[in-house]
């Protein structure tokens, strides 16, 4: 049976020493938390990886069952995910006639409103082809149609398929990560298609590089940089939505091994559901003796409950934390 990490949340909460009126509080904030809908809209150009990148961060046969098509916007497949929902865009790119009707499809989803009057859409990852030299299409749909449409604070430009990026010549296999040569093409290729955007637009869009990896019969090629492309996703996300990844990310370490070293894509990824924690007990960043020094002598008891439960609340990610 899959795992809830909101059951885990509740098991957790019950099983605490902590004062009822804490626990009150935990209880109407898992409420809350259960109600929250993570919705991630993610388009590029045809053939650039949307598919492989979304069975590697959540399982291989996430893009192959429980699709459906919206009604509302032609063509953009759903993949709804316990709390989460993936939204599949075509990209521009398949003639005039459709990129005029996925440009249309993908503003008006972008418009769209949940139950709550709040935009629908919390974040927009949008995917280009490393190996490709022509991404005219790419800029018109980052330029033409997203960025006008969509908070600038939630797009992420990522460029997948890195090991093609100078037809395999730079790839080392064995290491699986580019060689010198081809990462330094990688990350003047980031930084021209971040510039040239800003040029266009004004708006400077978060643009890292990746691979997703692929398998065929005889080649089973885990993803290089998968845990910094979520770290990327999950910082944009709000925070009080993060745990809707917590049930449906890949659990194959083989598959956010493979990172480059520029940052500590685990810490990051920790510190994200850390604060998702704080919030969810309602301490923010106010932890331990801190309130105490404030409040007194009740702020020390109140301190050592906000110990007591944000301890325990990080503790159920730990399968997750493992992972990274």
């Amino acid at each position: 049976m899959k795992n809830n990490v909101y059951n885990d949340f509740e098991n957790k909460i019950n099983s605490m020493n902590i004062p009822e009126g804490v626990r009150a509080r935990l209880e109407q904030s898992l409420i809350l938390m259960r109600e929250q809908k993570l919705n991630i809209l993610i388009t590029g150009a045809t053939g650039c990886g949307k598919s492989s990148t979304i069975n590697a961060m959540f399982g291989e046969e996430v893009a192959k069952v429980g699709v459906g098509v919206d009604p509302e916007t032609m063509d953009i497949k759903k993949y709804p995910l316990g709390n989460m929902i993936l939204w599949d865009s075509p990209g521009l790119g398949d003639g005039k006639e459709a990129d005029n009707r996925h440009a249309k499809n993908i503003i008006r989803k972008l418009a769209e409103k949940d139950e709550n009057g709040n935009a629908l859409i919390d974040l927009v990852l949008v995917i280009l082809d490393a190996s490709s030299k022509d991404l005219g299409t790419s800029y018109e749909l980052i330029n033409s149609v997203i960025i006008p449409n969509f908070p600038k604070e939630r797009i992420l430009v990522a460029i997948n398929q890195a090991d093609m990026a100078m037809k395999g010549k730079h790839w080392d296999e064995n290491e699986n990560k580019p060689d010198e040569k081809l990462e330094t093409f990688l990350n003047e290729k980031a930084e021209s298609i971040r510039k040239r955007i800003f040029i266009s637009t004004g708006v400077d869009v978060e643009t890292i590089y990746y691979s997703a990896g692929y398998t065929d019969e005889d080649t089973q090629m885990p993803p290089y940089n998968l845990a910094k492309l979520f770290s990327y996703i999950l910082r944009m996300t709000p925070t009080e939505k993060r745990l809707a990844y917590c049930d449906n990310i890949n659990q194959d370490k083989e598959m956010w091994k493979h990172n480059d070293e520029l940052e500590d894509y685990s810490t990051q990824i920790r510190s994200s559901f850390m604060e998702t924690v704080k919030e969810f007990a309602g301490y923010g960043a106010d932890i331990g003796e801190t309130i105490g020094g404030t409040f007194g002598a009740v702020g020390r008891f109140v301190g050592r409950a906000a110990g007591t439960v944000i301890g325990g609340l990080v503790g159920v990610f730990g399968g997750i934390f493992d992972l990274f």
